[in-house]
């Protein structure tokens, strides 16, 4: 009788332990993911911003045709080595989509400065972003609508703006969109000006079709994103127009 009663306790304690083993305790580190898998670093195009008015860390990424499996990946602070995949943890965010769709986006908050890192499956390969690095306390993105637009050539507006304003400039990366917000054209540029639809200075192009010729007398919206070496958003520009 002693017996059985040993083993029943035996059979409950292992039961527990199972179940704690497998709760929300469990922590999915990005090297433990990636591990026997084929990956391509710097797969995911991303990069992340601080809300203008909330504070939050906006993490941006653009998921190609195809893509499964989104997911964020965060360090617990900017100490610990931002290349190092063993230094990340995967953490269940939501995500929206901006642009209609065009592009994700993950938001939440924190009182600390992290890496972070966005994957997405696609075409049997894990994809992995550069790590970003996020300044929501060091460094706010600054958001405002300071940008020239010179429409001397009909339907093919020309957009500038300074150079470098707050410093930490890696790339710009620009955004048309529609009065609907559907995006246009999205194109990076190490120069501080894009004419729509010129690509001639354009480094990087995540256009996907080519884009339609504007119409005189619509609204459009232009969006620029000033981002630095480690992916962060200094500056922010949003600004509506109507086409000439």
């Amino acid at each position: 009788m002693k017996l059985i009663i040993k083993l029943k306790y035996l059979v409950v304690s292992l039961l527990i332990c199972s179940c704690s083993s497998s709760g929300d305790d469990v922590v999915y580190t990005l090297d433990s993911y990636i591990q026997n898998k084929a990956i391509e670093q710097g797969g995911v195009i991303a990069c992340a911003a601080s809300d203008k008015t909330t504070g939050e860390i906006l993490t941006f990424y653009y998921p190609k045709t195809g893509a499964t499996n989104i997911s964020y990946y965060e360090t617990v602070n900017i100490s610990v080595d931002g290349n190092d995949y063993s230094n990340y943890s995967l953490v269940s965010l939501p995500h929206s989509p901006v642009f209609n769709g065009y592009l994700g986006k993950f938001t939440h908050t924190s009182t600390h400065e992290k890496w972070m890192i966005v994957t997405f499956e696609l075409e049997g390969e894990i994809k992995i972003s550069n790590p970003i690095r996020s300044k929501q306390i060091s460094k706010e993105s600054v958001w405002n609508d300071q940008v020239t637009i010179d429409q001397s050539q009909s339907m093919m507006p020309n957009f500038k703006w300074t150079d470098n304003p707050v410093g930490d400039n890696a790339i710009y990366f620009q955004v048309i969109t529609d009065e609907q917000n559907n995006l246009l054209s999205g194109t990076y540029t190490y120069d501080n000006q894009f004419q729509y639809y010129n690509t001639s200075n354009v480094v990087l192009n995540v256009t996907e079709h080519n884009p339609p010729d504007l119409m005189v007398g619509s609204t459009y919206n232009f969006v620029l994103m000033d981002v630095s070496e480690d992916n962060w958003v200094n500056w922010v520009v949003e600004k509506s127009f109507q086409a000439q």
